[in-house]
């Protein structure tokens, strides 16, 4: 399936119907007067968040969503049916913002909730209400108010536990496909992950769920490479795995880069709970390993773990550190023991 974070879409509620101009027409009633009923209420047109989406490629293929007008009031002081209202259903994380594609009108991020963007008109009253004392059979009805229009953006932010961040070709994509059953696409060159991608890692019985972004490079907060675009599926995060190529030549430099990109971008990033990885230590002597494990350790300021996502070594002691940081659907375990656990079943999130 294509990922599409991002679609514009025209709404329209359905118009009120109009009131009827009817008479009582029955035998031995000289004067029945005025019976026509109201017109009925236009469809509303409601937005839903649900679980089993998690892009917007739908809205490619349909940007219109018109809701049906209310029917016509009749004789008898019957009143016209109702429209049919109209729900749209959206991924959970989805943003719905004016025309402009900055003013927040909703955020849904709680699944199955339900937003009114756009009320039905309200149906015009028959000609039964306007009778008075001096006009016994008004011969006039209300027309129907018109629904209500608007064009909205529709942008999809991931509502994933963990961000899993770093430079292109820092290996984010193979841990991605090594601690879940997500299988994105992997190759040794830049920019090889076009597109975010979700996986569900089990530790202890309990599920965290990463989402491995687009690498980042210099000046992506600007727009350089892939950066802006992306970055915002990283912003409801509990936290980052910071990831950084263990054969680069400065690892201290690549984590530096990486941390001024998301100050630039949205200061609050910043203080978001933060794991940092040394990856690729697989093609690291051991002597190596230690030079870079320390210079980076320096740099951060915290406890570096050293990982080969290839072989899978460390993988285990990265899961337990980043349980403690995520909220987890159940209490995350103490247990020392803890570790992935790979016969849990696949999730619908594994993979977009």
């Amino acid at each position: 399936m294509k990922f599409l974070d991002q679609a514009k879409i025209y709404i329209k509620s359905g118009d009120g119907g109009q009131g009827c101009v009817a008479f009582r027409r029955e035998k031995y009633i000289e004067f029945g007067g005025p019976n026509g009923g109201d017109g009925g209420k236009g469809g509303s047109v409601y937005f839903e968040a649900v679980d089993n989406l998690n892009t917007l490629i739908d809205f490619r293929y349909q940007q219109h969503f018109k809701a049906p007008r209310g029917g016509n009031g009749m004789g008898s002081e019957m009143s016209g049916a109702k429209g049919e209202d109209v729900i749209i259903k959206v991924p959970v994380g989805t943003e719905i913002l004016a025309e402009d594609g900055q003013t927040l009108i909703k955020d849904m991020v709680t699944p199955g909730e339900r937003f009114l963007i756009a009320k039905g008109g309200d149906g015009g009253r028959g000609n039964m209400h306007f009778k008075t004392s001096t006009n016994q059979a008004p011969r006039y009805a209300e027309p129907g108010w018109p629904g209500e229009e608007l064009w909205v953006w529709l942008k999809l932010k991931i509502i994933a536990e963990v961000g899993v961040i770093g430079f292109p070709n820092a290996g984010k994509s193979t841990f991605l496909s090594a601690v879940t059953h997500a299988r994105p696409k992997i190759a040794d060159y830049p920019f090889t992950t076009l597109h975010p991608h979700l996986g569900v890692m089990w530790v202890g019985g309990h599920e965290l769920v990463l989402a491995d972004i687009p690498g980042l490079i210099e000046g992506a907060h600007e727009g350089a490479g892939l950066g802006d675009k992306f970055l915002k599926h990283i912003e409801r995060c509990a936290a980052f795995l910071h990831l950084i190529d263990g054969t680069s030549d400065d690892v201290a430099y690549a984590y530096r880069a990486i941390r001024a990109e998301l100050r630039l971008y949205k200061e609050s990033l910043t203080h978001l709970p933060e794991v940092v990885v040394l990856n690729k230590i697989d093609a690291l002597t051991p002597d190596e390993c230690a030079e870079k494990t320390a210079a980076l350790e320096k740099e951060a300021g915290k406890k570096v773990f050293a990982i080969s996502a290839v072989t899978h070594q460390g993988l285990d002691e990265v899961a337990r550190e980043l349980s403690q940081y995520v909220k987890v659907k159940h209490a995350p375990s103490n247990d020392e023991n803890l570790s992935i656990d790979e016969a849990k079943p696949w999730s619908p999130f594994d993979a977009l």
